[in-house]
């Protein structure tokens, strides 16, 4: 029996070692705890332990030998007017930034090997950040890292993995690995929560919940729809013809197994993009993913149509991924490309609380990298406001108490993460939108005027129940209510965050079309330009709000807000601005 990891492991810049010493082998038994869960998480049940043959692929992420390498390459090589801007760097650079210290490579090979872990089994990725044992006996993953692996079901979905509610490092190395995966991080299951839902009724009555991006599902009454051409000139897109498509592509992520229809595609771009009804895509399936066109998820056709009826005739590729941990897995993947997509669309979200600190910050750092070789990287912000239900959120101590909850990865400073809106004449705030404050991840500096003027007039309300020193999401906000698809020859329409993210992708791509056709640099990492020299390309959303977490939520107010974030893309203007760049 063998099970493949949700996870994989994950490196954070720190300082570099000197004078370390392999330790003796009683140093190996002198350990220290990395992560535990004090009790099964939620919706989770234990089917206990796996057939004595069970075998696991471990991963193993050292830190970098700089902490502050990566992100300060991120940052040059996206402000303007740095002497680095643009100079997105390579896949040789970037693992030479992330790369861990030689000695501390040979330290971790030496504990490996007294486990009785041969070197000839391990191999090395990401400058070496990486070491991935196959087909390690269970028994010897819970030697190694004094673990207890079982089997876990899912009690909605009955996805089963193999985890463990602990794991323990030596003391010379705890400090110095960023994560090990599989082990505390059970993964993104989809629940029923976060399957589409459908009803009868038109866009006019779709303010649906749907946690984690998902969009929710109506029958379409085809009045008062939020199509192709309504966005396209809402967002003033129409008169643009892309002309760099062979060498802009824009990057659709699909998880658990989901895939689009091309026969769908075809008759969506006959019925809302007449002139565009060659559009095709590529797929590219990893680690198990989807291969039936013929079975499509609303997800995965909702998003490569409303990116290709925007952004046609841009190159458009789907990566399909399997169970497991898909983000991970297809972060393996598109770091280990000479070049990567230019945009990425990328509309799941789990609540950040479930997300172990060591997991997330290693995600984090991978999409930073992605952002420095020059990826704009789109994440939905979620569809439950503040929150879903009463909020009562556990800790990994087995503490309970209520706060907000934002998503992760929409969290991580180095992603845009997109909120939704609805209406126009005015434009307002989606009450499902995804938004709040991190707690995994301090405010980064390129927020650092925009969020204390949305603090300093919120006040005291809502003390205690959010971060006030963390990232805040959303950073923009598109259309998110009303979406007509096709799915399986029928008409249905979609809402949430899941609409408006790639929405904002397949304007984006144009601006990255804009860019390279004028022998630009694409823009990658988004942010520092958003809160920058691109805040007079936003239509500020000033109306509506996210309840949730039984509280009205918070508001949209002129400026920044943790609802639309800095508001929606006018694509002309944006187009204006980046010309003089």
């Amino acid at each position: 029996m063998r099970f493949h990891p949700l996870s994989v492991l994950s490196v954070l810049p720190f300082g570099p070692l000197s004078g370390i010493a392999t330790p003796f082998a009683s140093h190996w038994d002198d350990l220290r705890e990395k992560h535990t869960w004090n009790s099964v998480p939620e919706n989770w049940q234990n089917l206990g332990y796996p057939p004595a043959d069970t075998t696991i692929d471990l991963h193993i992420a050292l830190k970098a030998k700089n902490e502050n390498a990566l992100i300060d390459a991120l940052i040059e090589v996206s402000s303007p007017g740095h002497p680095k801007h643009g100079e997105h760097l390579s896949r040789e650079e970037v693992a030479e930034l992330v790369a861990p210290p030689s000695d501390m490579l040979e330290l971790a090979n030496a504990w490996l090997e007294h486990h009785g872990v041969h070197p000839s089994t391990i191999s090395t990725k990401h400058g070496g950040s990486w070491l991935t044992l196959m087909g390690v006996p269970v028994s010897r993953a819970n030697e190694l890292l004094r673990a207890s692996y079982q089997l876990y079901q899912h009690v909605e979905t009955n996805d089963t993995v193999l985890r463990t509610l602990s794991y323990r490092l030596p003391v010379a190395l705890v400090e110095h690995v960023q994560n090990v995966a599989p082990t505390t991080h059970f993964g993104f299951p989809r629940t029923p929560r976060q399957e589409p839902f459908m009803r009868r009724g038109g866009a006019t009555t779709e303010q649906t919940k749907v946690l984690g991006g998902e969009p929710g599902t109506v029958l379409s009454s085809r009045d008062q729809d939020v199509t192709p051409s309504f966005l396209r000139w809402f967002y003033k897109t129409s008169s643009y013809v892309p002309s760099a498509v062979d060498r802009n592509v824009l990057g659709v992520v699909g998880y658990l197994g989901d895939q689009p229809s091309p026969d769908d595609l075809r008759q969506f771009m006959n019925e809302h993009r007449s002139d565009a009804t060659s559009a095709t895509y590529s797929v590219v399936q990893i680690k198990g993913g989807g291969s039936n066109p013929s079975n499509p998820s609303n997800e995965a056709n909702l998003n490569i149509q409303y990116t290709s009826a925007i952004a046609y005739p841009t190159t458009r590729i789907f990566y399909s991924l399997g169970g497991g941990d898909p983000l991970l897995n297809w972060l393996d993947y598109v770091l280990d490309l000479t070049s990567v997509p230019q945009t990425v669309s990328t509309p799941y979200s789990i609540p950040e609380y479930k997300v172990p600190l060591d997991y997330a910050t290693h995600v984090c750092n991978l999409l930073a990298q992605l952002g420095a070789r020059g990826a704009s990287v789109l994440h939905s912000s979620g569809n439950d406001g503040v929150g879903h239900g009463n909020c009562l959120v556990q800790d990994s101590s087995g503490n309970s108490r209520v706060q907000f909850i934002p998503t992760f990865p929409s969290t991580c400073p180095w992603v845009t993460s997109v909120g939704g809106t609805t209406g126009y004449n005015p434009e307002i705030a989606a009450s499902l939108s995804g938004g709040g404050f991190s707690v995994h991840f301090p405010r980064p500096s390129y927020q650092d005027d925009a969020v204390p003027t949305f603090l300093l007039n919120l006040g005291g309300q809502y003390n205690g129940l959010y971060n006030p020193m963390g990232r805040g999401v959303p950073d923009i906000a598109l259309q998110a209510m009303g979406y007509p698809i096709i799915l399986k020859n029928r008409h249905k329409k979609v809402s949430g965050t899941s609409c408006s993210t790639p929405t904002a992708a397949g304007i984006i791509s144009l601006l990255n079309d804009y860019r390279i056709s004028n022998g630009k640099a694409p823009l990658g990492f988004l942010n520092v330009l958003l809160y920058g020299i691109c805040l007079e390309g936003l239509n500020d959303i000033t109306s509506g709000s996210n309840p949730g977490c039984n509280t009205d939520g918070f508001s949209a107010v002129p400026g920044w807000d943790p609802v639309t974030g800095l508001g929606s893309l006018d694509f002309e203007r944006l187009v204006a601005i980046l010309s003089r760049w």
